[in-house]
């Protein structure tokens, strides 16, 4: 755990560096302390309002134990195992089996499920996603995967910015427009692929924890090979016009044809299932 903590310190710091470093470019040291001051805001922002963004931007509704006793009772006993405060807990209306987890941390998280995971996974399989999920809570996950989205997304503007103003050197002349235009393409990139790297290093984590807290390995490992073969057919509707989320979610929902390794927000469902069966052998 350790490790994977930091690692996970390091790219965030990685992150920021090339977030002041096209600060730098666009505007020398004055850009760059600019470019911090308005990361740093982002994270604020972020910090306070993620979880109310991403919820409105799937319809999700808030559920208790008098109109969803099935799934908040669960949770509610998944919550009392991790020694967590109880979260909100959400349904969307979506067939897709999926579920994530979102809030600054866990006196104010909230889980969310599919209606499609609700009606696909066993009681046991289900037990094992929201144990997934209350993990990240636990691991303050949510946290970190917003601010990483937030800042990939801020270099791809700052990026674009460059292409279009031109960058500085240190003597205030301008720089070769080339090296603005490989800016605008590198950057962005870079920081994808750190904030990806990111989501795979805490989605593993996030696996051992919840098969922790639910006691249950293997059921977790059946309800990912269900919800991988379901994800790879049912494209979901309302992620396609929010692909910045897909990282929050237990599996990708773009995933059906999208690009693997590095430049995947998960690791490899065969890679996750190989890991937890592992756990139930100890």
């Amino acid at each position: 755990m350790f490790f994977n903590y930091l690692k996970t310190s390091i790219l965030m710091a990685g992150i920021m560096a090339l977030f002041g470093a096209i600060g730098a470019y666009i505007g020398g040291a004055q850009g760059m302390l600019l470019a911090l001051i308005i990361g740093g805001g982002m994270n604020i922002f972020s910090y306070w309002f993620s979880d109310t963004m991403v919820l409105k931007m799937y319809n999700a509704q808030q559920v208790d134990e008098t109109n969803s006793p099935y799934l908040f009772n669960m949770v509610k006993e998944l919550a009392a195992n991790a020694q967590l405060p109880m979260p909100r807990v959400f349904i969307i209306d979506e067939a897709q089996p999926n579920a994530f987890a979102t809030g600054r941390n866990p006196e104010h998280a909230a889980v969310a499920a599919t209606s499609g995971i609700l009606k696909m996974l066993s009681a046991r399989e289900l037990r094992g996603v929201m144990a997934h999920e209350l993990a990240h809570v636990k691991h303050r996950d949510i946290l970190i995967s917003t601010i990483s989205a937030t800042m990939a997304g801020a270099i791809a503007m700052l990026a674009n910015f460059a292409m279009f103003f031109g960058g500085r050197g240190s003597d205030g002349e301008r720089v070769n427009p080339l090296a603005s235009i490989a800016m605008m393409i590198l950057a962005p990139l870079a920081a994808s692929l750190i904030q990806m790297a990111i989501s795979r290093g805490r989605e593993f984590e996030a696996d051992r924890g919840g098969a922790e807290i639910s006691g249950d390995p293997r059921a977790l490992a059946d309800a990912l090979a269900k919800i991988d073969a379901y994800t790879r057919g049912i494209p979901m509707q309302t992620a396609d016009a929010h692909p910045e989320t897909a990282q929050m979610m237990i599996m990708n929902p773009l995933s059906g044809g999208g690009l693997r390794g590095m430049f995947s927000t998960h690791p490899s469902t065969e890679e996750r299932i190989a890991r937890l069966h592992a756990m139930a052998l100890r």
